[in-house]
């Protein structure tokens, strides 16, 4: 009897200590950087979509005075509006390019920014949306010195939709536009959990939240773009796929109860968690040109 007492206590400590091993393995793959050379791509794209590479200062990253975002920009026509573009998770630049396209075909600037610990701009961990805030608060600082006269947008996907919304300060933009944003990190987690490792999923959420916690210094409240979005000022469209299992429809709905007027809401039917222009080609650009026209263009509004 003893023996088995032992063999059930010894199995139980095993699969704790597995379970901690999996979570501290999935905390470093979550939030380890993906550096990636993507400025070498330029010289390509100059034959038939030229663009300036720039790197904007980033004086708030503490301890590290050359600290910069790297990017790439587009002019527009005069007059046309300015589009910033950010990327999702674990990815780069170079994912907003059909966007940049589109939308620099019909006269609108574009900056298409590399986030902290993604493609070419630095940083040790990603922070989902925490410290990436910082490089959307650059970014618009320079496009609002570069293109005093502009009016200004952003298109933020996943990753990049939470670090708009989660900047510490005021982003003065004049339309906002969010893709398949989550609403609190622990669904965001749970979610991904039950996606890859099935209904038992979520019950590891914890010990990976304490992970993301610990490695990031962050509180999940801090981590949670709905606490937030309310405090955007500007029109905001809000963009989301029916059959998006990282973020439901009723989490994306919970999201635009919260935010401010006005404000617009697209689920994309038979769409998931990818590239929304990819997936509904024409008809998103149809609905991006739509929204900003009514909020770049349209200057004789107010």
């Amino acid at each position: 009897m003893r023996r088995w007492t032992l063999i059930g206590l010894f199995s139980l400590i095993f699969s704790v200590a597995v379970m901690l091993l999996a979570a501290i393995g999935v905390g470093e793959l979550l939030t380890g950087a993906v550096p990636t050379a993507v400025n070498s791509l330029s010289g390509s794209l100059s034959s038939n979509f030229p663009v300036e590479s720039v790197q904007i200062p980033l004086s708030a990253r503490a301890g590290d005075t050359e600290a910069s975002v790297h990017g790439w920009l587009r002019r527009g026509m005069h007059g046309g509006g300015v589009i910033l573009l950010v990327h999702s998770i674990r990815s780069n630049r170079v994912e907003m390019l059909s966007r940049a396209r589109f939308l620099n075909a019909e006269g609108y600037g574009v900056l298409l920014i590399d986030l902290q610990a993604h493609g070419e701009t630095a940083g040790d961990r990603i922070t989902f949306g925490a410290r990436e805030s910082e490089d959307v608060e650059a970014s618009v600082a320079y496009l609002r010195k570069a293109f005093p006269s502009e009016r200004i947008a952003t298109i933020g996907v996943s990753l990049g939709a939470a670090a708009i919304v989660l900047a510490k300060h005021a982003l003065k933009l004049d339309a906002v536009i969010l893709e398949s944003l989550h609403p609190t990190i622990e669904e965001a987690v749970k979610n991904r959990l039950r996606l890859h490792l099935g209904e038992f999923g979520p019950s590891l959420s914890p010990l990976l939240l304490s992970q993301l916690s610990f490695r990031l210094d962050l509180t999940p409240e801090e981590l949670s773009p709905i606490t937030r979005i309310g405090d955007l000022n500007a029109p905001l469209l809000l963009i989301s796929g029916t059959n998006d299992r990282h973020t439901t429809v009723a989490e994306t709905e919970r999201l635009f109860a919260t935010a401010r007027q006005p404000k617009e809401m697209w689920i994309v039917p038979g769409g998931g968690h990818f590239n929304m222009h990819a997936y509904a080609g024409r008809k998103y650009e149809e609905r991006i040109l739509d929204f900003l026209e009514r909020y770049l263009r349209e200057r004789d509004r107010d």
